[in-house]
């Protein structure tokens, strides 16, 4: 069943000696708010660590392929949906573009999920997607670090090289010039919080269902433990995946139903509920449990609920903070 009810989400990501998101116009440096210092994770970062998780866990199920994969043309797969949908690749005509759109919806997770524009080739038109993910941002300014690393080894290539012509340069070369330098950008610790929205309307358009709902609850809480490289260190998403849910307060069940999907309370106002600041005794945090995590569910808005995810195939507590809760507490 598509959803019926609007949401906003929020959770808590931890770095440890690593680049959370390095900015390729600045050799890879993590990205940096250069007035507070603050840290960033892109959106599109957390979208394809998503997309990545869904691809591995899901894959091969009906409906729940990726359009944006990696080292892919999306055309092919807009083509293979018009295909799917038995319209002409090329069509340009309402009726052929809507059938694609939707046949696509149908197809790919992230389309019905983050949206997507289909008009870059075989035209499929476009889709604004029910989920929204803003960019992460770290708690306290981070400190880029630039080390100096040396490889024991070189990648030196030689025109038309055979086996026996590398072993030859190899036995005749001297020890340093096998040995090269390199560089290695991260940070010692961040906390990054990030937000993310979920339009019940718009889920309407695209078919976004509860069942997609929980692969997107379950792919957040666990994307970073298969996402591991050496670049990326210890990155895990260390607090529970907070969610609001606007449930309405009317007591006329159909105006209780378009509260629902229209919201009972701004977004801003439900994430000013959560706190999470640096205990006073820390100078320099290198871990989550460095910070205090409060959560003020007594000023809760009418019409709104909130829950709690913790482990990604768990339940959600709804209605205060589960019993085993170690971080967040009532304040």
């Amino acid at each position: 069943m598509v959803i019926q009810n609007r949401y906003e989400f929020i959770y808590y990501v931890s770095c440890v000696n690593a680049n959370p998101n390095g900015d390729p116009d600045m050799g890879n440096t993590p990205r940096i708010d250069p007035e507070t210092r603050q840290g960033f994770i892109t959106d599109v970062a957390t979208k394809r660590r998503i997309r990545n998780y869904i691809l591995t866990a899901f894959a091969g199920q009906p409906g729940m392929d990726i359009i944006i994969q990696q080292s892919t043309n999306i055309n092919r797969f807009i083509a293979q949906a018009k295909r799917s949908a038995d319209v002409e690749d090329c069509a340009k005509q309402k009726e052929p573009v809507y059938a694609g759109r939707k046949k696509a919806c149908e197809m790919f997770y992230d389309v019905r999920t983050f949206g997507a524009v289909m008009s870059t080739g075989p035209n499929a038109g476009q889709v604004r997607g029910p989920v929204q993910i803003t960019f992460g941002k770290s708690v306290d300014p981070i400190l880029p670090l630039d080390i100096s690393i040396t490889r024991m080894a070189v990648a030196d290539s030689i025109k038309d090289g055979t086996l026996e012509q590398y072993v030859k340069e190899e036995k005749n070369a001297d020890v340093d010039s096998l040995r090269t330098m390199g560089r290695k950008q991260l940070i010692p610790f961040g906390l990054y919080e990030v937000r993310g929205f979920i339009s019940a309307n718009l889920a309407a358009e695209t078919g976004f269902d509860d069942a997609d709902f929980q692969a997107l609850r379950e792919a957040i809480l666990n994307m970073y433990e298969h996402d591991r490289s050496a670049s990326k260190g210890e990155m895990a998403v260390v607090s529970p995946l907070i969610l609001f849910k606007h449930v309405g307060t009317d007591s006329d069940e159909t105006q209780r139903v378009r509260q629902a999907k229209l919201g009972c309370a701004p977004a801003h106002r439900l994430f000013e509920l959560v706190r999470v600041q640096k205990k006073p005794e820390i100078i320099y945090a290198r871990s989550y449990q460095d910070y205090d995590a409060w959560i003020a569910l007594d000023k809760l808005p009418a019409g709104v609920e909130i829950g709690f995810q913790r482990d990604a195939f768990g339940p959600v507590t709804w209605g205060g903070l589960p019993e085993d809760e170690v971080w967040f507490r009532h304040g």
